[in-house]
């Protein structure tokens, strides 16, 4: 095993066993086992789901009004999203694996990749079960490990280490033996980077697990899909040709939302627009990253024929790509004016920021004469992320996101007529107001 590690390339991926929920029980004990289900935005339909509401049959994307119309009787524990927790308790379980493995690339909220070649690791197996005991134990959150030799078998491994207790959350296909065991048991759709369109074409060509993905010829491939697709094929067949760089760049992010009700006014429209630019700068600060191009779109509603309808987006580019919220908020608002049209009800709206990049070395523009003011900016935006690091989220912040302004003594940021969220846990790791207070 040892052999393996330190001569060939070996991949662990670390996923969070239904990530949203198991930190929704972190702080509620009272609901292991038992069904929880938290809801999207504006508490419309169910988007995330524990074991055991997956075993009563609740759906994903069921309406929330039809949640104890279809499900009378059953004791569901149900959630507004908070993505402010989720943040935070998933950040603290990738800090653990950083520490263990410093080969790692986060790929979502709660998934990371490491690679552990050259780590010397006896025993994978073992190594994966105390990772799993660890985090559970620091964290609460429990987590599904899979090892193998490319990043796609990993996929593979993780999961049957989630969906087979016998695994005991930790699964290592390292043979070519397991390799073909474990393919020849795994549906096509499953595998990562198999997208609902190619599931089709390769069933309607007698293609339904891994396996018969893989005793296909490579030219077949090429020629009936894409480059995607054959590197797919490649790493089934145990060949690493997925690069690190393109599994953890975004090319784009993108924060908007549907609205409670319908908005007419500018000033209102504007509120929206700086919060959700504000939220796209802070990602990209997160992950280190500039952005050359902020794009605004807005929409009524379309499933109101007895409205009038109108859509419309406008983008800005920056000669120097920036990450500071005062920056891309001001190139937002700059695109909703030259958009929004009045007279019309709308429904939707939303901020994309794109052409994202390492934010350095960052290349300046010969043509921008705002360098001295950008030094000033990014001082001050590093200025307030401590405070709100420190403080809570959304201590400080800009003028134009009047709604988040705190009201009433010891109460969160009100979302007022933005966000309907009924169900929302408290901020028990992030805000000095909502910590828990025992008895």
């Amino acid at each position: 095993m040892a052999a393996l590690v330190m001569g060939r390339k070996i991949y662990a991926i670390f996923d969070c066993d239904n990530c949203y929920c198991s930190c929704e029980r972190v702080f509620r004990p009272d609901l292991n086992g038992k069904p929880v289900v938290v809801l999207s935005n504006n508490d419309g339909c169910v988007v995330a789901r524990s074991k055991e509401a997956k075993a009563a049959g609740i759906p994903a994307g069921l309406p929330f009004y039809q949640l104890k119309e279809k499900f009378p009787g059953l004791d569901i524990g149900v959630f507004s999203s908070n993505y402010e927790l989720y943040g935070d308790l998933t950040a603290r379980v990738m800090d653990i694996i950083r520490d263990e493995c410093p080969s790692f690339y986060r790929y979502s909220i709660d998934e990371a990749f490491c690679d552990l070649t050259g780590m010397g690791i006896k025993d994978l197996k073992k190594w994966g079960e105390d990772m799993h005991k660890k985090i559970l134990r620091w964290t609460g959150i429990p987590v599904s490990i899979g090892i193998a030799e490319t990043k796609t078998l990993a996929k593979c491994a993780d999961r049957y280490a989630k969906d087979y207790p016998g695994y005991k959350h930790c699964c290592v296909i390292d043979t070519a033996e397991k390799r073909e065991k474990a393919l020849k048991g795994f549906p096509i759709k499953e595998v990562w980077g198999i997208g609902r369109r190619y599931q089709e074409q390769l069933e309607r060509n007698g293609i339904h697990t891994a396996w018969d993905f893989t005793q296909i010829g490579r030219s077949w491939v090429h020629s009936t899909f894409n480059i995607v697709a054959v590197r797919t094929w490649e790493e089934l067949q145990g060949t690493d040709c997925i690069p690190t760089e393109e599994m953890t760049a975004r090319k784009s992010i993108c924060t908007s939302r549907s609205f409670p009700g319908m908005i007419d006014d500018f000033t209102t429209i504007r509120t929206h627009i700086s919060n959700y630019a504000a939220r796209c700068a802070e990602k990209l600060r997160r992950q280190h990253s500039v952005c050359g191009l902020v794009t605004v779109f807005i929409d009524t509603n379309r499933f109101r024929n007895d409205l009038p309808q109108y859509g419309n987006s406008c983008g800005k580019v920056f000669l120097t790509p920036v990450n500071s919220t005062q920056e891309i908020v001001e190139g937002a608002l700059e695109c909703v004016r030259k958009i929004f049209r009045p007279h019309y009800k709308y429904k939707r709206a939303g901020v994309i920021v794109s052409g994202i990049c390492d934010e350095m070395p960052l290349q300046t523009d010969f043509t921008d004469y705002d360098v001295a003011r950008r030094g000033k900016l990014r001082r001050l935006t590093e200025a307030v992320d401590k405070i709100n690091k420190v403080n809570g989220s959304e201590t400080i912040v800009l003028g134009s996101q009047q709604y988040t302004a705190k009201q009433g003594k010891g109460k969160a940021g009100s979302f007022k007529d933005a966000i309907k969220h009924d169900f929302r846990s408290p901020n028990y790791t992030t805000r000095w107001q909502d910590i828990i207070k025992l008895k």
